[in-house]
């Protein structure tokens, strides 16, 4: 692991080279998986790069970038982190897991986050495909939408498979389209009804989607 600092020229040297051939920046340099969320306030994207960051905040005119990984000793983190602190934008930690469950807590911390951070605001796991699609999805819910329109965000064109582990994701937002939408409003079944346990225990990865997704995209 990555366990220096990009404040000296050697040490901004190994955050490079394990941040590309370590954490598969490498794939990232010529493939971003960006698209808007909400146009104008909210992005999705894989872990940027300095650079790609740089151009999206001129672009987009950017003020916050949200880390879905939490804080990771590694060099993409340390660069990225750098460079948000170089461009002036806010940066925030908010992990969330890929093959688990979502957390009410984490759901509901997400949500003070989301309500508060200065916008547009850009949010990055590692691929951009599974926690940054259901972070896209909770943001739609918050904002009103349906469990249809959280789903859409957890796409093949984003990367992601509903059949490997990743799938339960998926199955969070089915299991509130058939169990409350439309009677209980989203963040109350979140906070009341929810049980984490329950769709743990019910959901079952497929084997082929599972390879993929663990053994040959080797996903976080």
């Amino acid at each position: 692991m990555f366990a220096g600092d990009v404040t000296t020229p050697d040490g901004r040297r190994r955050a490079w080279i394990d941040s590309l051939f370590v954490d598969h920046a490498v794939f990232r340099t010529v493939w971003d998986n960006f698209s808007a969320v909400i146009p104008g306030a909210l992005y999705r994207c894989n872990h940027p790069t300095p650079a790609r960051l740089a151009a999206l905040v001129r672009r987009y005119q950017l003020r916050t970038l949200v880390n879905l990984r939490g804080h990771r000793r590694c060099g993409s983190d340390a660069l990225s982190r750098d460079a948000a602190q170089r461009l002036g934008i806010d940066h925030i930690d908010m992990a969330f897991e890929s093959r688990g469950a979502p957390h009410r807590e984490r759901i509901l911390r997400f949500h003070a986050l989301y309500t508060s951070m200065a916008r547009p605001a850009l949010m990055h796991c590692k691929s951009g495909a599974d926690r940054t699609g259901l972070a896209a999805g909770l943001a739609l819910l918050f904002e009103g939408g349906t469990a249809r329109d959280a789903l859409r965000q957890l796409s093949w064109r984003h990367g992601h498979f509903s059949g490997s582990p990743t799938g339960v994701l998926d199955a969070f937002f089915l299991h509130y389209a058939a169990t409350a939408e439309g009677r209980r409003p989203f963040l109350d079944w979140v906070r009341d009804d929810y049980d984490e346990a329950a769709l743990r225990a019910g959901f079952r990865a497929h084997g082929l989607a599972s390879f993929i997704n663990d053994r040959v995209l080797a996903r976080e």
